[in-house]
């Protein structure tokens, strides 16, 4: 795509739309989201963190981040919940992944999980490390067991731009490579930032499999919104374009989601001045922040945006999902969708 193409989509610009809202006390689901879904296994309060969808069996999978356990036999930390779903919409819970290994003993989460010869690879961070938080990587055929890589964590970023912390992998193939992205933080700990890294894709994705592509941040905060954040990259191919969905704003303040584009996976450029999708009004169900994205394309080319948000200042956490239409190659939302949910996955496919 040529530069004067990409102008013409930057010039495009957006009017955002925020969805109807409600006064006073009601429950989360007044707000009216077609799904509005949380986990209230772990401390009994709905608490659900971090989406990341795929399609597996004839079911879709979301693996996403649970708080730490009141349940004194369970392992101590943060962990990963498993749910499955045959439209999107309605969400069972199907398994959990919890901490295992040394590196991931303070806790685990931020999923992201890709489906590559029929196996399903999952990207985490561990956590409560501070700037020693990282990738690890974990491998299964059912999208339900793991086999954690051995030379976990794999990977975290060098530099005298960061503090050598990873978290919020998102991975994406391209060419013969795959592409990991993360966040991470200044030396000083204060600025959230983006980077990325790169394997074969016929490799294991084991720590030496991986090359940093970056000498300084591929994106950072520099809109008024995105105050010292940007975070939870999550991508998505559009003919010959990559658009990458992310988080601005650390939690609560609020956080809210904003695009970017590039053509090569590596340079970015913003789309928008103003977040794509804002936090929700007062009383809304995500009035404290919309944040961390996980895009999903569905066979038949539909796109859906799963979100986190809550209105309480992250007491509870709801997971929820917008479709994405486009418009001369612009990401808009469908606020109300009449086609969603999604028909049932036929058995067996």
């Amino acid at each position: 795509m040529n530069r004067t193409r990409i102008a013409a989509i930057l010039a495009l610009g957006l009017s955002v739309v925020r969805p109807a809202g409600f006064a006073g006390e009601a429950s989360p689901a007044a707000s009216s989201p077609r799904m509005l879904w949380a986990d209230s296994s772990r401390n009994g309060r709905p608490f659900s963190k971090d989406p990341a969808v795929i399609e597996l069996g004839g079911r879709y999978l979301l693996y996403y981040s649970m708080p730490p356990s009141t349940n004194q036999a369970l392992p101590a930390g943060w962990a990963i919940g498993i749910a499955e779903s045959p439209d999107l919409l309605s969400w069972t819970k199907a398994g959990e992944l919890l901490p295992a290994q040394e590196c991931d003993r303070r806790g685990l989460c931020a999923p992201e999980a890709i489906v590559i010869e029929g196996k399903v690879h999952l990207f985490y961070q561990t956590y409560g490390g501070g700037a020693l938080d990282a990738i690890c990587h974990a491998v299964s055929d059912d999208g339900l067991q793991f086999t954690r890589d051995a030379s976990n964590p794999v990977f975290r970023p060098a530099g005298d731009w960061t503090s050598g912390r990873a978290i919020d992998a998102e991975v994406f193939p391209l060419g013969g490579e795959l592409l990991l992205y993360f966040a991470t933080r200044d030396p000083e700990m204060k600025t959230q930032m983006l980077g990325v890294a790169s394997a074969e894709l016929r490799s294991d994705f084991s720590r030496a499999a991986w090359r940093q592509r970056c000498s300084g941040p591929i994106l950072k905060p520099e809109l008024p919104w995105e105050r010292r954040c940007v975070e939870a990259p999550s991508l998505i191919r559009r003919g010959g374009m990559l658009y990458m969905f992310y988080a601005g704003g650390y939690n609560n303040e609020p956080q809210q989601i904003g695009c970017a584009v590039s053509e090569d996976g590596i340079r970015w450029r913003r789309l928008f001045a103003d977040p794509l999708i804002p936090n929700g009004a007062p009383g809304d169900w995500n009035a404290s922040e919309t944040g961390h994205p996980g895009v999903f394309e569905t066979r038949d080319g539909r796109t859906f945006l799963f979100v986190q948000g809550n209105r309480d200042r992250g007491r509870t956490w709801f997971l929820s999902c917008y479709e994405i239409g486009w418009d001369a190659e612009r990401p808009f939302v469908l606020w109300d969708s009449d086609q969603f949910p999604m028909k049932p996955l036929p058995s067996g496919s």
